[in-house]
């Protein structure tokens, strides 16, 4: 989805940087800030993360970025 700045959440990206200086950059976000209570926090800890659910999202964007 390509995301208007007024979308709540978007210029808190790593990328927003760069997309403010005309930078062309892709955010791949799962909004954990909406929906992790530990995203930074001083709970967000390893044993908190779901790895099995990034390697889902990691296997989707390779193959995504294969065909492209």
């Amino acid at each position: 989805m390509t995301a208007p700045e007024f979308f709540g959440g978007i210029n808190l990206s790593d990328n927003y940087s760069f997309w403010r200086y005309g930078y062309r950059a892709v955010m791949v976000t799962d909004t954990s800030f909406f929906r992790n209570r530990h995203y930074h926090q001083l709970t967000d800890t390893i044993d908190t993360l779901d790895f099995d659910k990034m390697a889902e999202v990691v296997k989707g964007l390779y193959y995504t970025l294969s065909e492209l």
